[in-house]
């Protein structure tokens, strides 16, 4: 068996089965396979610096070979490739895309201005709303920076763009079909005290959240990147955004991590134990 999948495929089989033991017994397992790897990691060491000294060639042919590279790499005796700075910069704008997309908005890369500067450009809500700030600085550069350490610089530049305010999700969510109206969603004992309780409506979520008698609404997701919020923690009517640990008073929709910005709410009416929510057109 020489092929790498298959070694590794065979590796995996006994990592499954270690799996299933007892701590103890895991533990006694996991001490000989690190104890093993020392042993071959100061092996491979000294071999390298044998052949550095005396054929370097010899040294790159034999890291052509994939399982001789996939060990030496493993055990860090070797640098992993190192794919172009644009496309990691690509690859890190799309972790944060579908956040951006949930509030309607979107990121692309302007330019690259070495050695250490990135420009790029929110589109849609996204370059107008309260918390574009905080989603260049915690999301689109953070994500960046991550995937680019030498990207020290990541730059908004503002073209100014035109928000269609009648389709912007954090307008209105609803679709501009739907007159102002009053639609059931729950019952005030399906209202939770302690967490949040998550609807759709008009193809849109929803949480609600219940203090005593008083029931607050407001749209599923976070003000940041746009996350839900509905498996967040709830504690003291606070919950903190489950995805980057924004926080936001159930009482009021304030967010408390960054001033000046709210979780978008709706009316909520209750009449004998049934909760309304108001639909705006």
């Amino acid at each position: 068996m020489t092929n790498l999948e298959e070694l590794v495929q065979e590796i995996n089989r006994f990592e499954a089965i270690i799996s299933q033991w007892d701590e103890s017994q895991r533990c006694v397992a996991v001490g000989l396979k690190r104890a093993i790897e020392a042993l071959h990691k100061a092996a491979l060491t000294s071999l390298i610096k044998s052949l550095k000294q005396e054929s370097m060639s010899a040294l790159r042919h034999a890291v052509t070979d994939e399982v001789v590279y996939a060990v030496l790499l493993y055990h860090e005796l070797v640098k992993s490739p190192k794919l172009p700075l644009a496309q990691r910069i690509q690859t890190a704008l799309e972790e944060v895309r579908p956040g951006l997309k949930s509030h309607n908005g979107d990121v692309e890369l302007v330019a690259i201005k070495p050695p250490d500067t990135v420009e790029v450009r929110l589109i849609g809500t996204c370059s107008s709303c309260l918390a574009s700030t905080l989603t260049l600085s915690q999301g689109v550069e953070q994500a960046i920076k991550n995937n680019c350490p030498e990207i020290t610089k990541v730059v908004a530049v503002n073209n100014n763009p035109i928000v269609n305010k009648a389709n912007s999700g954090l307008i209105s969510p609803f679709s501009s079909k739907i007159t102002s109206t009053w639609i059931k969603v729950a019952t005030i004992n399906q209202v939770p005290e302690f967490s949040v309780l998550a609807v759709q409506l008009a193809g849109n979520s929803l949480i609600l959240h219940r203090q005593g008698v008083t029931v607050t609404c407001y749209r599923n997701a976070c003000t940041h990147l746009g996350s839900p919020l509905e498996e967040g923690k709830v504690e003291n009517g606070i919950i903190t955004c489950p995805s980057h640990g924004f926080q936001y008073k159930l009482e009021t929709g304030e967010c408390l991590t960054a001033p000046n910005i709210s979780l978008q709410s709706y009316p909520v009416n209750i009449k004998d134990d049934k909760v309304f929510v108001k639909l705006q057109k």
